[in-house]
């Protein structure tokens, strides 16, 4: 069985075995070394699965780990740190500490879901394609410096782009981090097997067609493919007819095991669901109980494809026992503007009369000249220019937590988008700011399709989502250029 760390198996852990048709739980498991008990201070084995979210040792999961003597791994080949991006989907394996809140790193791997040319951009849905594979882009993905702007917006049709995500429950790609990779990339596709066609050495993930007919096999027990098999598959490039000429597929496995008691904290989406008692977190099999902790919502939110981070200790049969489980809602809220203040002590700040709060999970990246890494909020003064992304939290208080801020060379553009709280004329209430849209010039509908002022006016109402982008006239006044209705994705 394979024993790699690599975290091409990781990616793995977001399989749903019902891609095959199977029931119950996934078919497979990252068998894993436990890490060595502590030699020194409070600690217990630990496996954590999450985005990086800041640096200064490493931040995942709300867990900041000393990395002095960890081993690094991106695809199987060893590196440093230094090669790690805020966004990027990690395995650390090592001792948690008794505080929940810090911990000593061992081993750190990390892969991407896919690594190739994108084929197709869809805008107003948030997705694109890339070698066939199906990849969702929301407020939760974070994007490279080299991609301007930064969002779905910066990205082309034939660009060659590396995705590191989450796999759903349909065996697509939330993307955490995108990135553009130089002409001549390998190429790279993680995923399961179906149409399998042995004569002709061929089998598909999603609708790529992978031709394995001069690849090097590895970790197939039987040396043979079968439908049903995840798998990495490598190649240099796709032969006339589309098809990725692979040079390597390698079998992967599914889920995380450890000794008992390992203490194991996930991020993912539920890619089996029976109970709440009975279901999968990235394909590990996971349990509730009467004192399991519910945060951002209720036992009665559990289902397939909600995304929800879990933490608690495997039992003798290798299932994680919830202690906690917090439930990811969609973060639609995002604004770019100019700081007013900074309460660093109370790790938040103001932006258009708003304020933002920061935890642990907070993602934050400077983009800006300065280039502070690793970037903290105590980096942060009155008139930076940051965009953040987030949710309000608690809901009704008008504070928004951020779950990715970044810091960002001056523009003049400020954007907010939220949802409506009054519409009066044309004029719009958003988190408390107003925005006036008299002077603007451009309407578009959530397709992205031109809209006359009286069309886009007759449409928003109290809690429709509005992007509204122009210049910042007080601290809690727009003056909207253009104002866009957009889905919540």
């Amino acid at each position: 069985m394979n024993i790699s760390w690599k975290l091409s198996s990781l990616l793995t852990l977001l399989y749903l075995t019902a891609l095959s048709g199977c029931g119950g739980s996934s078919g497979g498991t990252i068998v894993t070394t436990p890490p060595p008990p502590p030699t020194g201070g409070i600690g217990r084995s630990g496996v954590a699965v999450g985005p990086v979210a800041t640096f200064g040792s490493i931040v995942v999961n709300g867990v900041r780990y000393e990395t002095t003597s960890a081993s690094f791994t991106t695809d199987g080949s060893p590196t440093t740190e230094s090669d790690l991006k805020v966004g990027q989907i990690v395995k650390v394996e090592g001792t948690i500490d008794d505080d929940s809140v810090t911990g000593t790193a061992d081993t750190v791997v990390s892969d991407d879901n896919v690594t190739g040319a994108v084929g197709s951009v869809d805008l107003p849905l948030g997705q694109l394609v890339v070698l066939g594979q199906l990849v969702f882009v929301g407020p939760e993905t974070s994007f490279d410096d080299n991609i301007s702007p930064a969002s779905l917006e910066g990205v082309s049709v034939g660009d060659i782009v590396e995705v590191s995500g989450f796999f759903n429950a349909s065996g697509d790609i939330v993307a955490s981090r995108i990135e553009i990779k130089p002409v001549g990339t390998q190429l790279e596709v993680h995923g399961t097997v179906s149409n399998l066609d042995a004569a002709n050495s061929r089998f598909s993930i999603n609708s790529l067609i992978v031709d394995y007919s001069g690849a090097m096999l590895q970790d197939f027990p039987s040396g043979a493919i079968s439908d049903g098999d995840f798998v990495e598959a490598k190649g240099a490039g796709l032969d006339v007819n589309g098809r990725l000429t692979a040079t390597i597929v390698e079998l992967e496995t599914v889920g995380v095991s450890g000794a008992v008691d390992t203490h194991v904290e996930i991020e993912g989406f539920i890619t089996r669901f029976v109970s709440a008692t009975d279901f999968d977190v990235s394909g590990t099999a996971v349990t509730t109980v009467a004192a399991t902790i519910y945060e951002g919502g209720t036992v009665a939110d559990l289902g397939l494809n909600i995304k929800v981070e879990v933490e608690g200790d495997l039992d003798a049969n290798g299932v994680l026992v919830a202690d906690k489980v917090d439930i990811r809602r969609s973060k639609a809220v995002r604004s770019t503007a100019v700081v007013d203040s900074v309460n660093a002590a109370g790790g938040s700040l103001v932006m258009l009369g708003i304020t933002f709060t920061t935890d642990a999970l907070t993602r934050f990246e400077d983009k800006s000249n300065a280039d502070v890494s690793p970037l903290t909020i105590n980096d942060l003064n009155a008139g930076d220019y940051l965009q953040i992304r987030g949710s309000e939290f608690p809901s009704g208080s008008g504070q928004i937590l951020a779950t990715i801020l970044e810091r960002e060379d001056f523009d003049a553009r400020t954007e907010l988008q939220g949802f409506v709280e009054s519409v009066t004329g044309s004029t719009i209430v958003i988190l408390g700011v107003t925005i006036d849209g008299s002077n603007t010039i451009l309407f578009r509908d959530v397709d992205d399709s031109i809209l006359t002022e009286t069309e886009f006016f007759n449409l928003v109402g109290v809690n429709s989502l509005v992007k509204a982008t122009g210049t910042e006239s007080s601290d809690t006044t727009m003056s909207a250029a253009e104002l866009e209705l957009e889905l919540e994705l």
